[in-house]
């Protein structure tokens, strides 16, 4: 199965609660609004900081902003916030990481998928998440071959 880890599935809620924030927010306002425990809401913070997508303020006023506006940052600044570069194989994430690259007959295939997730992923925003999901018919499309 492939998923992102809970710590970066709850970033992103995280990051959403600091979309609707007028202000900047403490790390236990923000452990309130996501319905999550402070210490794994600092540990967040301290990730998604050091990758520049929030900003700290220190003293009695401070707390946590976004760095940039929500529509500026993607699910793959968040990913790679938490997890590091997006790969699905080592070698679609890094060149060189493997022994059998030189005569491998699937990486350029696995470097294609890697792509299109890659792209998927930038493909939407902080601003997108927060909008109320698109009522969608109860239809769903299909094609069937005749022979």
């Amino acid at each position: 199965m492939l998923r992102v880890s809970k710590l970066t599935d709850y970033a992103t809620v995280v990051m959403t609660c600091l979309v609707d924030a007028d202000g900047v927010l403490s790390a236990q306002a923000l452990a309130e609004r996501s319905h999550l425990e402070a210490p794994t809401v600092s540990k967040l913070l301290k990730q998604l900081a050091q990758a520049e997508l929030v900003v700290s303020t220190r003293g009695i006023n401070g707390g946590y902003r976004l760095a940039r506006e929500p529509q500026a940052i993607t699910i793959a600044d968040i990913v790679t916030a938490m997890e590091g570069p997006i790969g699905m194989t080592e070698c679609s994430a890094q060149a060189g990481a493997c022994d059998h690259e030189p005569h491998c007959g699937v990486r350029v295939n696995w470097q294609r998928i890697n792509q299109a997730i890659a792209d998927a992923l930038e493909s939407v925003t902080l601003a997108d998440m927060i909008k109320s999901p698109l009522r969608r018919s109860g239809t769903i499309p299909v094609r069937v071959a005749i022979a």
